[in-house]
């Protein structure tokens, strides 16, 4: 039995990280802890990630939220995965699909022999002549009649059904060894909160509306003792979560605990939002589209889309990066864009005394991978494994610290491949990216698939094997070599294997509505 257990847990923030956070401490806790939020109405939430990756589901379930009944309340549509356009060169397309790729074979992965399958017809047609098919499948134009294989994402379920603009819920493909649909959300992050806040039972949540002006630290040893609020009212509390944003009201206004600033290697610095009327076709996948100085995201949802263009100050002014928004919308504005300022890194620490920091206080990556609202549930299922007394035995936070550094860190370095990993000379910013030094843990990374195809995910990192192998192939890092176990299997058994995978994926896609029509018949928001 604990002898100082913790009785109660201050939330400065409401928010999608407030809500969020205090839904999920109030279902794991329950009422034996008391659980404050504080939140203001005058201070706006900047409510800019409304794109998801497939955890948000494993929450939602934890919650026991009806996810049709979410989705109706958010305006929200399902998302298959991201389509990245121009970011190798001008013209150039691919998609980071969730789920699997192909079925694995004996003792390494699929794709060692797909790219088999590539590097045979490669060397048939000629090493370097004219028509060889390169890992994409592609045939330049001098050879435009030359046969390719068949391109990576042929192989992907997620993948052919976002490109037929399809949708289901398929847990595996008949019954054949195939795992079926994996999906996320795209959503109004704003209405996501809410939903939250309205699902958290006020008995076990206390929610106090107003606005922090002090925070009081223990002489004895700076833990946080209270904040105060404009009315005079203290709210003392054992554990403070801070989910202030940006500003950081209690990591860093309180405790000055520091931030790691790495521009150097992502260096957009600025973004601008704006809803744009809807219009066809409700894609069921994100789009980040590059651009001359950054990148514009789209986000296809019920009832608009949602767009921002995430860019850097020192190439492009703010005018210019508005007007380039408002340019490639495909529906009319319906508000003038909203400006944020932002710098990409993290806290030195994300737990300091007894101060944990989630959300945007806790650090910032831009939203090219949708990582935003994972890093929040990570953060709390985190700090749930650990959770302390009061004293917050400094062992433990050592330890939260370092592995929330480990999962920002790689993260960083799947975000730089993005910008590192590119042909585009069009422009200083892309030039800037291409010759800029990268972490050495992600150089170890690309110089071993480079040459040998091989990915090896790190302990329990973010992005498994196969989110790093469609980045990389897209982006153009191509393997020179391929396992050479993927040799055992003679040429009528590799074909045979290829083809019958390529058969069942796109029958099972066949099978499957248009993304709108699953929409509206399930989760058609009332408004």
């Amino acid at each position: 039995m604990q002898a100082n257990p913790i009785q109660r847990v201050v939330i400065v923030g409401g928010g999608t990280a407030g809500w969020m956070t205090a839904a999920l401490l109030a279902r794991a806790l329950g009422p034996q802890v008391q659980i404050r939020l504080v939140e203001s109405d005058e201070i706006g939430v900047v409510g800019v990630g409304e794109a998801t990756i497939p955890s948000i589901r494993l929450v939602n379930q934890f919650l026991g939220l009806d996810e049709d009944d979410l989705l109706r309340a958010t305006h929200g549509t399902f998302k298959l995965g991201i389509e990245f356009n121009d970011w190798r060169r001008l013209g150039d397309s691919y998609m980071h699909a969730f789920g699997d790729i192909g079925l694995p074979l004996g003792l390494i992965g699929f794709h060692h022999y797909w790219l088999r399958d590539v590097h045979g017809r490669t060397s048939a047609a000629g090493a370097g002549s004219a028509g060889a098919a390169d890992v994409h499948g592609r045939t330049s134009a001098a050879g435009a009649g030359a046969a390719g294989a068949p391109d990576l994402w042929a192989y992907s379920l997620n993948a052919t059904v976002a490109r037929a603009h399809r949708f289901g819920r398929m847990e595996r493909v008949g019954s054949s060894p195939l795992t079926g649909i994996k999906y996320a959300y795209q959503l109004d992050a704003i209405a996501y909160g809410q939903y939250l806040r309205r699902h958290t039972d006020p008995a076990i949540v206390q929610r106090i509306e107003g606005r922090i002006v002090d925070v009081q630290l223990r002489a004895e040893d700076g833990f946080i003792e209270s904040v105060q609020l404009a009315s005079g009212e203290r709210v003392a509390g054992d554990l403070f979560i801070d989910c202030s944003g940006f500003r950081g009201l209690l990591i860093e206004g309180a405790l000055k605990t520091g931030y790691d600033n790495w521009q150097q290697w992502l260096p957009c610095d600025r973004a601008l939002a704006v809803p744009s009327a809807r219009v066809a076709p409700m894609r069921p996948f994100t789009q980040a589209s590059a651009r001359t100085a950054g990148w514009q995201w789209r986000i296809p949802l019920q009832h608009r889309s949602g767009n921002g263009h995430v860019y850097c100050s020192r190439f492009i002014s703010d005018d210019e990066a508005s007007a380039q928004l408002l340019a490639n919308l495909e529906g009319a504005p319906l508000s003038d864009p909203r400006p944020l300022r932002f710098i990409t890194g993290m806290r030195r620490q994300t737990w300091n005394r007894n101060c944990v920091a989630l959300g945007l206080s806790a650090g910032f990556m831009e939203p090219l991978e949708s990582t935003s609202i994972h890093l929040i549930q990570s953060g709390v299922s985190r700090l749930l494994a650990m959770f302390p007394d009061r004293r917050c035995d400094v062992a433990l936070s050592t330890e939260y610290n370092r592995q929330t550094r480990f999962e920002y860190e790689r993260i960083r370095d799947f975000l730089v491949l993005h910008y590192k990993a590119t042909e585009r000379d069009d422009s200083p910013f892309w030039r800037q990216c291409a010759q800029m030094e990268i972490p050495e843990s992600l150089a170890r990374r690309i110089a071993l698939f480079r040459g040998n195809g091989s990915i090896f995910r790190d302990a329990d990192e973010l992005f498994t094997e196969v989110g790093w192998l469609q980045v990389l192939l897209g982006q153009g890092i191509e393997p020179q070599r391929h396992h050479p176990l993927a040799e055992t299997l003679d040429q009528d058994r590799l074909d045979e294997f290829l083809g019958n995978i390529r058969t069942l994926v796109g029958r099972a896609a066949d099978t499957l509505p248009p993304h709108e029509r699953f929409v509206a018949e399930h989760c058609k928001a009332e408004s």
